[in-house]
């Protein structure tokens, strides 16, 4: 039998839902490349999350959504900047890099959170032909430390992005436990704050494959199927991401997901603060807990809950909760841990 962990939500399996709708959608001959009704009925959708003003393309996974929106804002000679922590930089690859031509700036941040303050020392050099031109701030909602970003945090970093003629793209693989945490329309958070490209998560939150880019101004994505098809995440069967999307977004389901990994986060956070040789490294906002733990003890711990090291010298480790953990694996986790921390 698998073992359940707090490695990643990319370990839990799919949702019900999903599994249900990907069967329906198994039926007879529809057009391919997103001609079909499942990808249209998802299309309205998220029409009805952000707006109508929208154009959404669908891809295989985040990497792709990632660098297909990017791509889209972007020429060789541009920089984009980001958190040092940020996806695009640390585990991509150099996908970004790679496809764009351009140059990613990492940016320290405490927490995983640009601020304006943080991004203005690398706004110069413009009309400097010697010099990579700022294009793009990237942010992450919720960011890879799992806090996250509030409405007026993000119009800030827009507002200033947009008073140098640049773009913000967000990076919203885990967006639904972002909007969750916040309690706020995700409009708020994106298209009301003024961001110009999102890369809508799905994978990470129950489905089986599958996320969006959102353009919040059609003039921009004009090029954007041409990049999608360069970038080989063009899917034939687009049924199959529709359907997922279309589940996803009835009901609320995406948003029930993220409450109940958001949740389960919350508890083992009351729980694991209990614990005098456990400290907690971040504000926890969202499904994820950064903690420092004695080092001696993370290997017997993984063969029981698998999780990762986020900083293997500090003994800083990561746990996060996804759609399907359960009250039981956070007390049978948080057991386990006070009995390895209470052996010699």
């Amino acid at each position: 039998m698998n073992k359940r962990g707090f490695a990643s939500d990319n370990f839990s399996g799919v949702l019900p839902e999903v599994l249900e709708a990907i069967n329906e959608a198994n039926q007879g001959h529809v057009m391919a490349y997103g001609g079909d009704h499942y990808t249209a009925s998802a299309i309205e959708k998220f029409k009805q999350l952000f707006g109508e003003n929208i154009d959404v393309y669908f891809a295989f996974n985040g990497t792709g959504a990632n660098v297909i929106g990017l791509s889209v804002l972007t020429q060789s000679y541009h920089s984009i900047l980001c958190p040092a922590t940020a996806h695009i930089q640390v585990d991509e690859c150099g996908a970004p890099d790679k496809f764009t031509g351009c140059k990613v700036i990492p940016i320290d941040t405490p927490n995983g959170k640009l601020t304006p303050e943080l991004i203005k020392p690398q706004l110069h050099g413009f009309g400097f032909e010697h010099h990579s031109q700022p294009k793009v701030i990237s942010i992450t909602q919720c960011t890879e430390l799992g806090t996250v970003y509030t409405p007026e945090e993000v119009k800030a970093i827009c507002d200033l992005a947009h008073k140098h003629d640049m773009y913000v793209h967000m990076d919203g693989a885990r967006l639904a436990n972002a909007v969750v945490s916040l309690d706020v329309d995700v409009k708020e958070i994106t298209t009301n704050a003024g961001i110009d490209v999102l890369s809508f998560g799905g994978t990470k939150n129950g489905m089986m494959l599958g996320e969006a880019v959102v353009f919040f101004n059609p003039e921009l994505s004009k090029n954007a199927k041409y990049i999608r098809k360069q970038s080989m995440q063009l899917c034939s069967k687009m049924r199959y991401i529709g359907a997922q999307f279309d589940a996803m977004l009835t009901n609320e389901l995406w948003l029930k997901t993220a409450r109940h990994a958001n949740a389960m986060a919350k508890l083992l956070k009351d729980e694991v603060e209990k614990i005098p040789q456990v400290t907690i490294t971040q504000e926890v906002q969202t499904n994820g807990i950064w903690a420092l733990i004695p080092k001696d003890k993370i290997e017997k711990l993984q063969e029981e809950y698998f999780f990762w090291i986020w900083d293997e010298h500090a003994g800083e480790v990561r746990w996060l909760c996804s759609f399907d953990t359960t009250q039981e694996d956070i007390l049978g986790f948080v057991e386990l841990l006070k009995n390895e921390l209470s052996a010699n």
